[in-house]
């Protein structure tokens, strides 16, 4: 294989990491998604290089938005691969709106896609230490709850089969330059990340370093300590609530017993309606459809919701809160 193998305190760290938390067993399939950025190349040659010691089956994925500034990025990871001897796969997108959501939400679909085609259990990608920091402000801005805050774990299911890892959540932006350059890395400078109409940009660009400035210099480092706490807090609470879901959720997950919501502490019975509402309304809800649902716990009898989702209701009917307007409604 055509490249540097050195060893370096990168790849301790990694590998200590793996073999602490079992993120990827050996003998796994694991397609990386690669962008021709730093933190994914870093991440790329870290694991090719682990891989003699884990028995890794490894192979590179590239999204491609079919954006104007994207022209030659596909190109320029599949010669990457090809040097590095990596069998390579390429998801073309077609007319995707240029928005940072729509750009996420389909370079997923599109990865799930090659995973299932090509029979890869483990996804991974390059979010950085740096990354789960922005993710927490940009969340914050946007008005989201603890998990929102707590969001990019370490790991979570994609499909039934497939998990999402990302292995160095731990490494800043900083170090995977540091080591990109340190074994030459071709970095592919992507225009879109200097772009600042794309909040993200922002953060990363103006207010992370003004925080850094006029705040704390290590910044990053305390953001991502307050998210370590949320997820742990958020992970408790969620187990808590599934458990007690199984007493009030009634078995034709239609209704709600109210008196048994009653007693219970507020962030539980959010919780509980959230985990429940998705099976009425066919999507993660919002806050205000929870507080319209938690609203008719002390309601009078027959109080009724306005809408909640494509004409589906609540209506409070002696001790349960019942949803009526499903599409199998009796």
């Amino acid at each position: 294989m055509n490249r540097k193998a050195d060893w370096s305190l990168f790849h301790t760290r990694l590998h200590q990491k793996l073999r602490q938390d079992n993120l990827l067993p050996k003998q796994a399939n694991i397609l990386i998604a690669v962008s021709g950025g730093q933190d994914s190349l870093c991440l790329s040659k870290l694991l090719l290089d682990l891989q003699p010691k884990w028995q890794w089956n490894i192979a590179i994925a590239h999204c491609d938005h079919n954006w104007s500034t994207d022209a030659g990025i596909a190109d320029h990871v599949e010669k990457i691969a090809t040097k590095w001897l990596v069998s390579f796969y390429l998801k073309q997108a077609s007319n995707l709106k240029e928005t940072e959501a729509a750009a996420r939400k389909w370079r997923y679909q599109a990865l799930i896609e090659i995973a299932d085609t090509h029979n890869f259990n483990y996804i991974v990608t390059g979010h950085t230490k740096s990354d789960r920091a922005e993710t927490f402000l940009y969340n914050l801005i946007r008005g989201a709850g603890a998990d929102g805050l707590s969001s990019l774990s370490w790991q979570r299911n994609l499909t039934d089969n497939i998990v999402l890892v990302r292995p160095i959540l731990d490494f800043t932006r900083s170090e995977t330059l540091e080591f990109c350059q340190q074994f030459e890395l071709p970095i592919w400078v992507d225009a879109v990340n200097s772009n600042l109409k794309y909040a993200r940009n922002r953060i990363r660009q103006d207010l992370i370093p003004y925080l850094q400035d006029n705040f704390n210099p290590q910044v990053e480092n305390a953001l991502v300590q307050t998210v370590k706490l949320l997820r742990a807090d958020t992970q408790y609470l969620e187990a808590q609530a599934t458990n007690l879901s199984a007493t009030i959720i009634h078995s034709d997950y239609r209704q709600l017993n109210r008196l048994k919501l009653q007693p219970i502490p507020l962030a539980l019975q959010r919780r509980i309606i959230r985990q429940f509402l998705p099976q009425v309304i066919a999507k993660q809800p919002n806050f205000a459809q929870i507080e319209a649902v938690r609203n008719l716990i002390n309601a009078p009898n027959k109080t009724r919701t306005s809408t909640l989702a494509k004409g589906i209701a609540a209506e409070v009917s002696g001790e349960w809160i019942v949803f009526k307007g499903m599409r199998d409604e009796g």
